[in-house]
């Protein structure tokens, strides 16, 4: 298990873009969609490639390609946030979907949806939401994706506290971890602090 944080300048520029308060949905979704495209370098650092032969304008030379089908699973509502992001880097790229909402008095996940893709046990599977908080959701995301045979998979956030890490480290000691911030706290309700706020709210502009 590897816990990286990206700490990349155009990252923190947007990243604190985010956190003003008074930030628009139409920027807060641009600046989440430009940080998933910058972050996808460092997340496919070690995906296969393959060597293939190509014919430029010059003369003939081997080339590469990526060597893995590549299966995205945003944690809905928020994780949809950053797919966009990252499909436009990775095209050939499917999605499945995981929904859960997270019980207000327990903070424990609820899910109300999964659809899988094909062939995701061969797949390099990212599953994505921008918020690690408690760690329940994300947990609870990556069981439902080794349920359906994902071997391959790695945790993509934007704003995660250590609490959250712990708890994806001692359920999934196998699955890398990604983020673009180590926030320090987790408050009473559950938020991160000083955070975004409601990540999925912010998105899609419902409060």
């Amino acid at each position: 298990m590897a816990f990286t944080i990206i700490r990349h300048p155009l990252i923190l520029d947007k990243l604190t873009r985010m956190r003003k308060e008074e930030t628009s949905s139409k920027d807060f979704r641009e600046n989440l969609n430009e940080i998933g495209q910058l972050m996808v370098y460092e997340i496919f650092r070690d995906v296969p490639l393959q060597e293939i032969d190509i014919k430029t304008p010059v003369l003939k030379t081997t080339g590469y390609t990526v060597d893995i089908p590549v299966v995205l699973v945003p944690i809905i509502r928020a994780g949809l946030g950053m797919t966009e992001g990252i499909q436009r880097l990775v095209p050939t790229s499917r999605i499945a979907h995981i929904g859960l909402y997270r019980d207000e008095e327990t903070l424990e996940p609820v899910q109300y949806y999964a659809k899988t893709t094909k062939d995701i046990e061969s797949s390099y599977v990212i599953v994505v939401d921008p918020m690690l908080a408690t760690g329940g959701s994300a947990s609870k995301a990556i069981e439902i994706a080794k349920s359906w045979g994902a071997k391959q998979i790695k945790f993509v956030c934007l704003v995660a506290v250590q609490e959250g890490v712990d708890r994806i480290i001692a359920d999934h000691p196998d699955v890398d971890i990604y983020t673009a911030s180590l926030d320090p706290v987790l408050n009473d309700h559950g938020y991160i602090e000083p955070g975004l706020g409601d990540a999925g709210d912010r998105i899609f502009g419902t409060k």
